[in-house]
């Protein structure tokens, strides 16, 4: 899988571990920066991951800043990206599962090392359950998206 990964400079310090990590499970990792602890604006990162997923660059991202939210935030207002704050390894597969989500979100200041670890490998192993619920829900989710009511 290609999986598309960027960081603000308070996210950075994760960013190694959420490489190392796709690395090992044999993923392609698009690096989206950035490359060092300079003061940066993460919805400038966000729209640079956000637009691999919308070219079909990339099949899924990872984003950090310093909480995982403003990233998140950002990342959202993209068409077609459905981010979530994950900082539990079974909201990083359940979104995926049920949600089609397709863009992680972590704080880097909150979770460690170890932890990225977990929920980079729950992300990617986990695949959207086709079931018609989560169809049903996910295409309503495009609906707002695109202006129009769910219902």
């Amino acid at each position: 899988m290609r999986v598309a990964v960027g960081t603000d400079h308070a996210g950075f310090a994760g960013k190694a571990a959420v490489v190392d990590t796709l690395i090992a499970l044999g993923h392609e990792v698009i690096d989206h920066g950035v490359f060092d602890t300079r003061s940066v604006d993460f919805p400038d990162i966000a729209a640079l991951v956000g637009h691999s997923l919308q070219t079909g660059e990339a099949e899924r991202a990872i984003l950090l800043c310093g909480s995982g939210v403003g990233v998140c935030i950002a990342a959202n207002k993209m068409m077609g990206v459905r981010a979530c704050v994950t900082h539990d390894t079974y909201s990083a597969h359940q979104g995926v599962e049920h949600d089609g989500m397709n863009v992680m979100c972590l704080g880097g200041r909150i979770v460690g090392e170890a932890l990225i670890g977990e929920l980079v490998r729950a992300f990617v192993g986990a695949a959207f359950q086709q079931e018609e619920r989560f169809l049903r829900r996910v295409n309503k989710i495009d609906k707002l998206e695109s202006g129009r009511t769910a219902v």
